[in-house]
């Protein structure tokens, strides 16, 4: 047993948190995060394996990829070895950490479901460790993400983060007194799927109207394809960039005209925008953070997104006026947050004992 895992972490705070019992216990003083030490944070996609040897101030030394080997749980733990022995190779590691998109157990042993892998009630920590005979933290990717922008990006001295993760979805997660607060069966933050629209378009999930329908990378290209299909005169531009195959816009393809000036890119980004900025309100209402983090590849639009969705947000927000508000800041450290979060919790959480 290597001491709490991601629902029970603590970290260095800019302010004093609560320190609170939680099922699995320990002193604020137990924690060594001074203490210098690599590890490894993997990245698990749908599409690549992203691995990378981590400091303990937050910096990639050395990093390794490779594909998703299909969806055989035994082929992509070979390849997490791989990339640990690659890794390893004049680095003395202390610790690996795994991050991977689905619901795991409180106690971080066992992956409950995975969308883009075949685990199911899958015991992966267990068989890594005795693979790679190191500590192993196991963690939802979300988690991971908003962990390295607690620790070393935009969230930094936020006692109550919440993390908003968007690309072909919605991810979330939160920092809560400095621990990933998961809830009580271990699968909170799956904030993309609260209905905003009730009745509206179907998600994979089974409902209809979920928030990740609206303010999505994926929505933001349905929208697109819906406005060149319409041969609107607007989607001139849109139409030109995929020669005539209005199938072909994706929401990547909507953010790269829309930085270049087209105007209906930019409308459409807007759009997205003013569904965040709701979604959000709700979650205030909910949570009230003191800061939300918005990450995901949909960021790269920057402040075409962000700014209607500040203004969206502030025009929803209960009792707007009358109480402080959350921020809203773009996360600072890119595609490289899951695999930078899930090496510095699997640090934290190994100089833990229970």
């Amino acid at each position: 047993m290597y001491g709490p895992l991601p629902g029970n972490q603590a970290g260095p705070l800019k302010r004093p948190a609560p320190w609170r019992r939680r099922p699995a216990t320990y002193r604020a003083g137990q924690l060594r995060l001074g203490r210098k030490g690599l590890a490894i944070g993997i990245d698990i996609g749908g599409t690549k394996v992203a691995a990378g040897v981590v400091d303990a101030e937050g910096r990639i030394l050395s990093e390794a990829r490779r594909s998703t080997p299909g969806t055989d749980p035994r082929a992509v733990e070979q390849v997490i070895v791989e990339l640990v022995e690659e890794l390893s190779q004049g680095h003395r590691i202390w610790s690996v950490g795994i991050g991977a998109a689905g619901w795991m157990d409180l106690a971080g042993g066992t992956v409950l479901f995975s969308p883009h892998l075949a685990w199911r009630n899958e015991p992966l920590r267990e068989n890594l460790q005795r693979l790679l005979r190191r500590p192993v933290l196991l963690t939802n990717d979300a988690d991971a993400a908003a962990w390295a922008e607690w620790r070393f990006g935009a969230g930094q001295g936020e006692d109550r983060l919440v993390c908003i993760t968007l690309g072909t979805g919605i991810g979330g997660a939160m920092v809560m007194d400095g621990r990933v607060e998961r809830g009580r069966f271990g699968v909170a933050g799956e904030f993309g799927h609260q209905i905003i629209m009730p009745g509206g378009h179907r998600c994979e999930c089974g409902n209809r109207g979920c928030w990740e329908q609206y303010a999505s990378g994926n929505a933001l290209g349905r929208e697109a394809r819906l406005l060149a299909r319409s041969n609107s005169p607007v989607a001139q531009d849109l139409l030109a960039a995929v020669h005539g195959h209005p199938e072909a816009i994706t929401g990547a393809i909507v953010t790269e005209l829309a930085l270049a000036g087209d105007r209906a890119s930019r409308e459409l980004i807007e759009e997205v925008g003013e569904w965040l900025g709701l979604g959000l309100a709700n979650l205030a209402a909910a949570l009230d953070p003191g800061l939300f983090v918005i990450g995901g590849g949909l960021c790269s639009a920057g402040d075409l997104l962000v700014e209607p969705a500040r203004k969206a947000f502030a025009r929803n927000l209960t009792g707007r006026g009358f109480r402080p508000a959350a921020g809203i800041e773009l996360a600072a450290l890119g595609p490289n947050a899951g695999l930078i979060g899930a090496a510095d919790l699997s640090r934290v959480s190994s100089r833990v004992r229970s």
